[in-house]
Formats: structure tokens, C-alpha cells, sequence
């Protein structure tokens, strides 16, 4: 079976996500010229009625028993790396980074990750590569390389005098640790000049960067606002690496948009996210990540032991965070851990006291929200990009998020069936 976007295909009999809730019934979802063109109880009928006059070609997937979704959407991956924090980023040839990407790219889109955004790291080659078809993968939205203060979370000049960047300054991505308001505004100019989507700053430490505390804030709100007002001026936002308390509360009252991972969420910090409207983007799988490659890898001591200190602090903090209100994106830091087990962020989620909807809603229409509200993406109604993940089981409760990317077996991607 192998849909396309020059004919008509009809998915049928299904449990449907449509990125809000789950629709009543078993409803058909017709594609056609890429585009979701009718959901509903026999629109496949009619399709087919109106193929026949037309002579189209017409493909009907029977999914009975299966789960359909929007295509997910991964608001924090880095595509040019994987297992980071160990010895290879200086000890591997320089471009082998984006040769291995196109492999992260093709195991992120088999478990239905049609979109992405990269939280540093992918230039615009990568993007223009898959947006021609050069390379298979999500869409991408750029954030092309950290920005940060001198000795911040985005600097990896170790005391040895030996710089371990997580991704190093090359023609495309160019470096973005800076001080002062003037200085991270030309530093934010330089990245949109470098293809940027929306710009990615570092407001605390983290568990990566052996050289600082994620507890400990970075920047000024005065740099914060810097950023922000450079980013409102290309009618683009900014998000924060922001995992200690002041940190976080600085990144809100500078105007992000959104918070990456907020480990050290306190009550009062989630009351000021709702009353900003920022989302929160928790990447609870990461420091899991951190603490798997750390099993099989050699890495640094510091990094190991921040990471175990924070996993029962962060799911606390996103827990208090969703029982509040706060508007949660599905994000994973995938390139801390492996490409390709970005779901499993899914049921920690649930652990943390979602719902089956409101996590499948996190990974679809609320990051797409967040990543991509211009393009159509994370809805599965008329109208919509035909981006759609098929699964093979019928999800009913949260448990049945558990291993579900071994469950994809059909994803399709601007219409076009890709697995």
C-alpha cells in the first residue's frame, strides 16, 4: 500500500485521533492532493463515487482494529547528534555529523514524527535537503545553534582549555556564546541570517554542560529582552533552555514562548506561565537518556551524577505543571538519547498525570501549536495536511502508550504513505 498525493486514498474503519479527542465511531479519512479532504461515516463512499466519474485512482486501507492520528509533532529534537555527552563530538571527523543525520531523520519519520523542531544543531542544508527530497524525514524548523553567555550552558570551553561544543561554529551554523543585550541581539541577527526559524537561548545551566548547575540562571532579562524583541522583529519567538526556578522566571517575563524541560518548576512559576501563555516543552525522556548511554559509554562524571539528581525533581515539577493547566508540547531532546525512540516520552507523560487524550493532543495539535501553527499540521480534519500515523492496536487507556512506537505501522506525510 503505497498512497500518494496524485490519487485518493481512503482510510477506513479506524479508531480516529483527530489531535483534539477521539472521534465517535469508526470514522473514513479521505486524502487527496496531499490535503485531508473529508472525515467522516461513509465520505469514503463518496470519494470513491466521485473517483469513478473522474477516472482517479482511488487506494482504500482497511484499518479496522488500528488507531490513526495526526502525523506526531516533536517540539525539541537536535538532529545532528546522538548518545551527546560522550567522547565522539572530538573525536570523529567533522562532517560525519551530517552524514549520520540523514539516518536520524529516516528512523524520527518511521515512528510517525512528521515535524519537527530542532533545538540546535541542524542548518539549513539539512532543511532544504528534506524539503527537496533529498533527504527523507520530518519537516524541520531551525533554531540552527545555542545562544548563551560566556561560561553558560551553550559554552563547552573546558578548564583543560579544550572546547567540547555540543555543536561547533561552521559555515552555517555559526557560533552564538555572547554577553551583554548588543551582542545577543547581533548573535540572534546571525542566526536568522543563517536560515533560523525561531532562536533557541540558554536562560540556566544544564545536565550536559559539565562546567555549571541547571539550578543557577543565565542572562540578564535585559539580554533575554534583547532576543525576544530581535526575534518579535522577524516575526519569529524565542525558546528557553530553562530547567532552575529564576532561570525560568526570567525566560517568562522576557517574553519566550516556550520553556524547554523546567526541572526546577516551583507553584508560583507555573502560575506566571499561565499568565503569560507559555507553553512547556518538559523532554522528560532526557535525563533517562543521559543516564542509558552513561550504562554503555564513557562520560563525564559531573554530567552522570546531575542527571540522576533531577529525573524525580523534573517528573514532579511537570506533574504539578500539568495539574495546573500549563500548556504541554510534546518534546523529547532526541540526540541526547537514540533517533527513533522519541515516543517514549509518551508515557511518561501519562506517568506524570496525563490523560490518553491529553498526551496524544501534546504530541499533535498543541505542538503544533507551538512548532508550527502556520502549516497545517497536527489535526486530522478537512482542510489539514495529510500528515497521519496508523497504529496497529486500538488505544483505549494510558497503559497502551507503553512501546507504542513498536505499534506504527503505516505513517504518511504531506499524503504520500512514507512507511
Amino acid at each position: 500500500m503505497t498512497g500518494s498525493s496524485g490519487g485518493i486514498t481512503v482510510v477506513r474503519g479506524a479508531k480516529v485521533f483527530d489531535g483534539l479527542s477521539f472521534l465517535p465511531g469508526s470514522p473514513d479519512v479521505v486524502l487527496e492532493g496531499g490535503v485531508i479532504t473529508a472525515v467522516g461515516p461513509d465520505v469514503g463512499a463518496n470519494a470513491e463515487t466521485r473517483a469513478g466519474d473522474t477516472s482517479a485512482q482511488v487506494e482504500v486501507i482497511d484499518a479496522t482494529g488500528h488507531t490513526l492520528t495526526p502525523g506526531f509533532v516533536d517540539a525539541h529534537v537536535h538532529m545532528l547528534m546522538e548518545n551527546a555527552g560522550d567522547l565522539s563530538a572530538i573525536l570523529d571527523p567533522f562532517s560525519l555529523q551530517f552524514y549520520r543525520s540523514v539516518h536520524y531523520m529516516r528512523r524520527t519519520l518511521d515512528v510517525g514524527i512528521t515535524t519537527v523542531r530542532d533545538a540546535g544543531g541542524a542548518d539549513l542544508g539539512l532543511k532544504t535537503a528534506q524539503e527537496t527530497g533529498v533527504v527523507a524525514g520530518p519537516r524541520l524548523r531551525i533554531s540552527v545553534n545555542l545562544i548563551g553567555q560566556t561560561g553558560g550552558h551553550s559554552d563547552h570551553l573546558l578548564p583543560s582549555g579544550v572546547q567540547v561544543p555540543l555543536f561547533a561554529a561552521c559555515p552555517g551554523r555559526p557560533d552564538g556564546v555572547g554577553d551583554g543585550p548588543d551582542e545577543l541581539r547581533t548573535l540572534t541577527r546571525r542566526m536568522f541570517r543563517a536560515g533560523a526559524d525561531q532562536i533557541k537561548i540558554c536562560t540556566t545551566g544544564g545536565v550536559l554542560s559539565p562546567g555549571d548547575d541547571p539550578r543557577h540562571s543565565q542572562l540578564t532579562l535585559e539580554e533575554i529582552r534583547a532576543v525576544v524583541q530581535e526575534a518579535a522583529a522577524h516575526e519569529s519567538y524565542v525558546m528557553a533552555h530553562a530547567q532552575g526556578t529564576a532561570g525560568i522566571r526570567n525566560a517568562i517575563l522576557g517574553g519566550v514562548r516556550s520553556i524547554e524541560h523546567g526541572i526546577y518548576l516551583d507553584d508560583e512559576t507555573i502560575q506566571l506561565m499561565l499568565d503569560h501563555d507559555v507553553f512547556l516543552v518538559p523532554t522528560l525522556v532526557a535525563p533517562l537518556a543521559v543516564l542509558a548511554t552513561a550504562a554503555t559509554r564513557s562520560m563525564n562524571e559531573r554530567v552522570v551524577a546531575k542527571a540522576k539528581g533531577v529525573v524525580e525533581i523534573h517528573r514532579a515539577a511537570v506533574a504539578r505543571a500539568i495539574e495546573a493547566g500549563v500548556r504541554i508540547a510534546f518534546g523529547t531532546d532526541t540526540g541526547v538519547g537514540p533517533h527513533g525512540k522519541n515516543l517514549d516520552e509518551l508515557a511518561l507523560l501519562a506517568d506524570a498525570g496525563m490523560s490518553l487524550e491529553a498526551a496524544l493532543a501534546a504530541a499533535t495539535s498543541v505542538s503544533a501549536d507551538l512548532v508550527a501553527p502556520d502549516a497545517g499540521v497536527g489535526r486530522i480534519a478537512e482542510g489539514h495536511r495529510a500528515d497521519l500515523v496508523l497504529l496497529d492496536r486500538r488505544l483505549e487507556r494510558t497503559a497502551d502508550l507503553a512501546g507504542i512506537d513498536q505499534a506504527v505501522v503505516g505513517v504518511f506525510q504531506g499524503g504520500t504513505r512514507v512507511r
